[in-house]
Formats: structure tokens, C-alpha cells, sequence
């Protein structure tokens, strides 16, 4: 009785805080109550025996991106007003991928309720944790779909900064090659004068 009243009133906030990110006029608020939908959704996946997934949640978005939102959105002079005013031209295409999520929502829905299982369910081992558990799957089963995804961000990663590096003329710049290859007599060179002493040629 007690898990259910507490999984009705985080969906609750979490439903809520979800449409106050989109229906807030200002962004901070948005990013604020974004991390309310984080924290509640962490404690639905703890209802729900996913204590690693409830941890990730939180470590990662709301101590990473959701941070990292809000400091862009408070950094940035973004005049959002003039944002706003381009809404109805993207609402036709907004609207073609809203419907695209619902037709997934219902049938993922539909085969719940005809009590299908759209997902491979791996059973727990008797005595492991769910962490450990997460763990043997995903270095086991899933280990070259998992190295594949780290691959493909280090090269979406590479390809970000390549395509952002803007270099510019007047600007200098360090080259390891050049320090690297420096000839000992174009360095600097240290000498420990005695009082009183000068410092010949």
C-alpha cells in the first residue's frame, strides 16, 4: 500500500514538473523544474529495485547536463522572446514527430496490455546485486555493442571539434613539434650569477 501511494505521487510530480519545462516562460525555471523530473523518475526507478539506474540518473543528467543546461541558459544572452515568435512555423513538423511518439507510445502500451513482453528480460542471478547484475550483461552479452557505442561517440566527439576549430590569423598558438625539435642553442639558458658578479656574453 505504501509503495503504491509513493509511486502515484512521484509520477504525479513527475508528470507535472515534465509540462512545467515546457509551459514555463522562463528558461532557468525550466532547467529547475527539469531536475524535479530527474529526481522524481530516480525515485520511481527505485521503487522499481533499479537502484543503479535510480544513481546514473542523478549523477549524470541531473549533476551533468541539467547543470550544464542551466549554466548555459543563465551565460548565454539568448533573446528568447524572438525564438518564440518562429513557433508556428515548426508546428507542423513538431506535430508529425509528436504523433510519431504517441503511435510507439500505444503500441508499446497495446503489448503491455495484451500481456506481451516487447523487451528480452534477463533474469538476475540469485545473489548478485543489481548492480553486478547490469555489469556481467553488459560486459558479457552486450561488451561489442557497448565498445561500439564508446567508438562512435570518440569519433562524434573528434568530429564536433574539428568542425568547430576556427583558427584564427594573429593568434599564437603552441606547437609541440616545434618544442619538441628545438635546437638547445635558440632556448633559454639559466646562469646562477654570484653577487657582485656580471653576467658575461
Amino acid at each position: 500500500m505504501l509503495q503504491a501511494i509513493a509511486f502515484y505521487l512521484f509520477s504525479t510530480v513527475m508528470i507535472g514538473a515534465a509540462f512545467l519545462v515546457v509551459a514555463a516562460r522562463n528558461p532557468v525555471h525550466s532547467v529547475l523544474f527539469l531536475i524535479l523530473a530527474f529526481f522524481n523518475a530516480a525515485a520511481l526507478f527505485v521503487l522499481l529495485g533499479a537502484e543503479f539506474l535510480a544513481m546514473i540518473l542523478v549523477v549524470v543528467y541531473v549533476g551533468a547536463v541539467a547543470v550544464l543546461f542551466l549554466f548555459v541558459v543563465m551565460m548565454l544572452d539568448i533573446d528568447f522572446a524572438e525564438l518564440r515568435q518562429g513557433f508556428l512555423n515548426y508546428l507542423p513538423l513538431g506535430g508529425l514527430v509528436a504523433l510519431a511518439f504517441l503511435s510507439e507510445l500505444v503500441v508499446v502500451l497495446a503489448g503491455w496490455a495484451l500481456g506481451g513482453s516487447l523487451a528480452i528480460a534477463h533474469p538476475t542471478p540469485e545473489g548478485a546485486a543489481n548492480t553486478e547484475a547490469i555489469g556481467r550483461i553488459l560486459y558479457t552479452d552486450y561488451i561489442f555493442y557497448f565498445q561500439t557505442a564508446g567508438l562512435i561517440l570518440l569519433v562524434a566527439m573528434i568530429g564536433a571539434i574539428v568542425l568547430t576549430l576556427r583558427h584564427k590569423e594573429g593568434v599564437k598558438r603552441q606547437s609541440v613539434w616545434r618544442q619538441v625539435m628545438r635546437d638547445p642553442k635558440e632556448a633559454v639558458t639559466l646562469v646562477d650569477a654570484k653577487p657582485g658578479q656580471g653576467v658575461g656574453p
